[in-house]
This record gives C-alpha cells, structure tokens and sequence, in this order.
C-alpha cells in the first residue's frame, strides 16, 4: 500500500510537471506567433483629428476647406456635403510623422455620388499615399504630394475596376528588375461595387519592397520606389546625398471629389 501511494505521488509530480511543460511551450508559442500584437498604433483615434495635418490644393497648410476632413459616427470621413462643385481643389490629410518599415491597415468605403465638376477618373477614387513628402513641404498649388500611391478604387457596376492598385506621382518603382514609370499599374484584385467596406494591408519595407493586401491575400508588389528625375519636384526633394530611392516618408489619404469613409486605420512598426 505504501509503495503505491509512494509511486501515484511520484506519478502525478511527473504528469503536473509535464502538462505544465506542455501548456508553457503552447503560450509561448502563440506569443512567438503574435509578438507585435500589443503594438499597434491607432492612426486615427475615432474621435478627431489630432495629430494630423491638411493640405488642400490653393489652400495654405491647416486650411480643412469646406470641412472637408471630418470626423462622424467614429469615422474619418471624406465628405462633399458643403461644396457645390469641384475645381481642383485636391485635398491631402497627413498623419504626423515619418516612417519607413510598416504594416498599414485601413477600411474604407465609397459612398454616395461624386460632387459636380469632379474629373471622370476621381469617380470612386481616393488613395493612401506612403513614402510621401512632408505636408509642409508642398507647393502652395500643388496637387498631390510627391509619393507612392496605394489608390483605392471602387467599382462602376460595370466592367472590372481593380484596387489596391499603385500610381506614382513624382515618383517611379521597379518592378520584376525593370523600370516602372507608367504612372498607374493595375493589381490583380477583384472589382468592389456598392458602398461595401474593404480591408486592406500594405506591407512597407523601407526602399526595398512593398506589398498590397486584400483581406490577407496578396493583390501586389513592387521594389525600388524612388523619386522621378523627370519630375518638377525632384531636384527639390533629392536629398543631400543624391539617392533618389525612397527609404521613409509620411503617410496620407486624399480627398479628390469622391465621399470615402474610412474606420480603421491602424500602424504596426516592422523591424528593419
């Protein structure tokens, strides 16, 4: 009887000391599996505006024309309630800062119609512009900031109009080794008709790659992003040191005649 009771105590030590073995190596596991977790930065905090800056085209910098950044229903929101038409007046709101290797999340929807006088291709149009130059740097009449565009489009209901797509305003990338410098190049998304919410990923990786995500699925990707010696701005923008490739920058949304309502947006700093 005794030496039973010695081997059960013995036995349940080792069966204790062994599960509890197992369930450390579990948790740290999922740790390892999810180490930025904690980390991510909320870009937009669902309330205002703080810590991001406005440029609109013609505008001075801090000038929200016809209010329209805003924020309503905890979102931030693109909104032509106040205009009666457009005139080029683009519109860039910037999230204060500099980065260069990242994990960005948005969610966005288009909705309602495009305000009077706002060009064809801006129907259903906005963008996230990374690797930007800084608001204050821009032109008084300049149109976009000198950037990599992410453009978000959303469909017609007819034909396909992909998204998550890259444009290159002053800029140009590489991409499979050659030259890029089309100003547009289409991803392989699907087309997102409706005033549907998209989630969206970019993947930043200084000036070596970028990669567009839909819902967690690669639509894109790109090396290289540097600046366009063919471009008005470049010589104003090339750093001292005379590398023209893009290694950091701000990151931005617009506003180019189109409502656009975005809920998320979100930061996560990547090692270099």
């Amino acid at each position: 009887m005794r030496t039973f009771s010695t081997f059960s105590k013995l036995f349940l030590v080792v069966f204790i000391l062994f599960f509890s073995s197992c369930n450390s190596h579990t948790k740290n596991k999922k740790t390892a599996e999810n180490p930025d977790k904690e980390n991510w930065i909320q870009l937009f905090n669902g309330k205002d505006l703080s810590n991001w800056d406005i440029k609109f085209t013609g505008h001075k910098l801090g000038d929200n024309y016809n209010n329209t950044f805003r924020v309503e229903d905890g979102m931030l929101r693109v909104s032509y309630k106040n205009w009666d038409s457009f005139n080029g007046e683009f519109g860039h709101i910037f999230y204060k800062g500099v980065f260069s290797n990242y994990r960005l999340r948005v969610e966005y929807r288009f909705v309602g119609e495009q305000v009077k006088g706002g060009p064809g291709w801006a129907f259903r149009n906005n963008g996230i512009m990374i690797h930007g130059q800084s608001a204050e740097s821009m032109e008084l009449d300049q149109k976009f900031p000198t950037s990599i565009e992410v453009q978000l489009l959303g469909g017609s209901g007819k034909g396909e109009r992909p998204t998550m797509n890259v444009c290159t305003p002053g800029t140009n990338i590489e991409m499979d080794g050659k030259l890029i410098t089309r100003h547009c190049t289409p991803s392989k998304s699907k087309t997102y008709n409706g005033d549907q919410w998209v989630s969206v990923e970019v993947e930043v990786h200084g000036g070596k790659v970028i990669r567009h995500f839909i819902d967690g699925k690669e639509v894109m990707h790109y090396e290289k992003p540097q600046l366009d010696p063919n471009d008005q701005y470049y010589k104003k923008l090339l750093p001292a040191n005379g590398d023209k490739i893009l290694t950091k920058g701000t990151i931005s949304l617009q506003a180019e005649s189109h409502n656009t309502d975005f809920r998320k947006i979100e930061l996560l700093v990547l090692d270099d």
